[in-house]
């Protein structure tokens, strides 16, 4: 196929796991109990912290926020999996793949500043804590919550743009589960060397900066920590920090594999595996790394379920 041959594209094929035909209904009920449990895992979370007064703080304020965010990211994806799987039909309108990349770029940045809002959180909590209510007032947890939201929408919108006035060669087939930027990148024509480059820079800035604040962070609140006196306010602080330190290494780490490694090594099938960790298990795991190791949120749990 001449990739010079210029073809207007009005919809996009996903493969998705058309190569899996006699799985089909299985992987559907995979995906659906996967998305069902999302859906009560991380409503559970919403609702205790804003239902429970033992939970009206900002680091719970936050992880409310954090479970709302996760539907939301959750929601661009797994029903239109869900809905190719069951109709075996993977095709996607140009107009409405543009809206899924934009917004799983909006909703995953917003992910990363939220992370690093709540590292900040656990850092004046930690080393200043005598400040912690003066500074983690409501008023700024609510800006916080809201430029981690927002921050990233102009600049998202003009990455997609860019990415959609590609123009695009012969086939419309993505071997991929739902609309992103790689396989995209395969079908684009002539040398799209420069709008990887935007690409990979705009990741960079909007993943790589939250982590190194997290990083930063944290090396501050491992440090006052070890300076504590008593073992038991060590364990407490460190049983606080471990559920978010867990999160940012998991989202973190399946995101940079992604978005971030050579083209030479992208393969459809380990791009599948990645995008799905990143998508679907993380938001799945959430759930029970804020509520394993959080005493406050399991005897929340506990009074709320009977009901």
């Amino acid at each position: 196929m001449e990739r010079s041959n210029v073809t207007f594209v009005m919809e996009f094929i996903l493969l998705g796991f058309s190569d899996l035909p006699k799985l089909r209904s299985l992987l559907f009920g995979i995906f659906l109990i996967i998305y069902m449990c999302i859906l009560v895992g991380n409503g559970l979370l919403i609702i205790i912290t804003k239902i429970n007064p033992a939970l009206q703080t900002p680091m719970y304020f936050f992880l409310g926020n954090f479970s709302f965010l996760e539907i939301c990211y959750t929601s661009v994806t797994l029903p239109r999996i869900l809905r190719d799987i069951w109709t075996q039909k993977g095709n996607i309108p140009f107009l409405s793949c543009a809206i899924q990349i934009c917004s799983l770029y909006i909703l995953g940045i917003a992910e990363c500043l939220l992370l690093a809002v709540m590292a900040y959180d656990r850092y004046v909590a930690i080393c200043k804590p005598l400040y912690y209510p003066l500074i983690m007032n409501h008023k700024l947890c609510v800006k916080l919550v809201i430029a981690s939201w927002i921050t990233a929408i102009p600049v998202q919108i003009g990455v997609t743009y860019k990415i959609f006035s590609m123009n695009f060669c012969g086939s419309n087939k993505l071997s991929h589960i739902f609309c992103d930027t790689p396989p995209l990148l395969e079908i684009a024509c002539g040398d799209t060397s420069q709008k990887e480059l935007s690409i990979h820079v705009n990741t960079l800035v909007f993943i790589m900066l939250p982590f190194l604040f997290i990083l930063i962070s944290y090396v501050k609140i491992i440090t006052t920590i070890l300076k504590l006196p008593l073992t038991s306010g060590k364990s407490k602080a460190f049983s606080t920090c471990s559920s978010h330190l867990i999160a940012v290494c998991l989202f973190f780490g399946s995101g940079s594999i992604v978005y971030l490694r050579p083209k030479s090594t992208h393969s459809a099938k380990s791009d599948k595996v990645f995008s799905l960790f990143y998508t679907t298990v993380i938001p799945l795991l959430n759930p029970l790394i804020y509520s394993l190791r959080n005493k406050d949120v399991i005897a929340a749990l506990r009074k709320l379920l009977p009901k």
